[in-house]
């Protein structure tokens, strides 16, 4: 599974731009799977056949934040904006890739004062990308105006841990894909959903939702964590400590039912697990809540630190641990 960890965080793909990332996934789906389709907006859904008619969908986004060239000046600097969730503050020095081209963020600042005052509220105005050109012309030959990148960031595994850009959502990518591999004879036929443009407001989810309709919905996505120095008080996820079963973020309330089951789940075959309660954000959940006529959902998370930076790390207990309770949730059925 590291190796896997490696391949598809190493992608680049932000949202919008899932091309490259949905092909590598169904490559690694191949012989586990019973059937696949890419729908009208790009998320790929693959399916197994279970004994019942009963479907359960196992959802992760598979695209990444990122951002986006909206200008050029004459000396071939690029201006940009957000694709998701980018702090100005996070993305200053960084590396970001346009393709086979990088280049580094800088801020605006002729004078020391004006380096202060930038910094203490910086924003994407008077932040520029220089990718190593002299003038407009050569930089549009290179990244034009519209051109997508993303953080320009690599695999590390040190001790228990995985560290890369774009854990959210690629290590809920690689627990379905791990669920896939391991189920022999599931009772519910099982549906995974690898969804485009979560970053960006949950747009694929609510489209795949509606052409399934299963009977649950189960997002399987990163989570904030409060384990780190002055981390934040009302937070009490935990690296290490299993996976997590949410009972709500900023965007939706799980469903008890699906919510008390994983929990017998967990306790039945000593599953790590912890409760989460989430002060902010959101997942995929809230779209399949939303469709047709309302499906049951929820979510279970990943605790991952320093969320929608190029260093996003999370516990290899954790990923094994989700990976094993969705497992036995689709296997014992709903």
């Amino acid at each position: 599974m590291r190796d896997l960890i490696k391949k598809l965080t190493e992608i680049s793909s932000p949202s919008g731009r899932e091309d490259t990332i949905r092909q590598a996934i169904l490559k690694e789906l191949e012989n586990h799977i019973d059937g696949y389709e890419i729908d009208k907006l790009g998320n790929l859904i693959v399916w197994k056949k279970g004994k019942t008619e009963k479907k359960v969908l196992l959802d992760a986004h598979m695209d990444e934040i990122g951002v986006v060239v909206t200008n050029i000046d004459d000396n071939g600097f690029l201006r940009i904006d957000m694709v998701g969730g980018v702090s100005p503050y996070t993305i200053l020095s960084s590396k970001i890739r346009f393709g086979d081209i990088v280049g580094i963020v800088g801020m605006e600042g002729e004078t020391v004062n004006d380096m202060k005052n930038n910094l203490k509220e910086l924003s994407f105005d008077k932040l520029f990308v220089d990718i190593g050109v002299k003038s407009k012309e050569e930089a549009e030959k290179l990244c034009p105006i519209g051109t997508f990148g993303t953080y320009d960031g690599y695999f590390i595994e040190q001790g228990d841990f995985y560290i890369s850009k774009s854990m959210d959502d690629r290590i809920g990518c690689i627990a379905i894909i791990e669920v896939f591999k391991r189920l022999k004879n599931p009772t519910n036929s099982i549906y995974g959903v690898f969804a485009v443009q979560e970053e960006v407001g949950i747009v694929g989810a609510r489209v795949a939702g509606y052409k399934i309709d299963p009977d649950v919905a189960i997002a399987i996505d990163v989570t904030g964590v409060g384990d780190t120095p002055k981390g934040n008080k009302r937070t009490s996820m935990k690296l290490g400590n299993g996976a997590c079963i949410k009972v709500k973020d900023g965007y939706s309330i799980s469903d008890r039912k699906i919510v008390e089951t994983l929990k017998e789940i967990a306790k039945k075959y000593n599953i790590p697990y912890q409760m989460e309660v989430l002060i902010y954000g959101g997942t995929d959940a809230r779209g399949y809540q939303g469709t047709k006529s309302g499906i049951p959902s929820a979510t279970v998370s990943i605790a991952t630190r320093y969320i929608h930076t190029p260093n996003e790390m999370v516990h290899k207990k954790d990923v094994e641990a989700t990976i094993q309770l969705l497992t036995k949730y689709v296997e014992e059925g709903i």
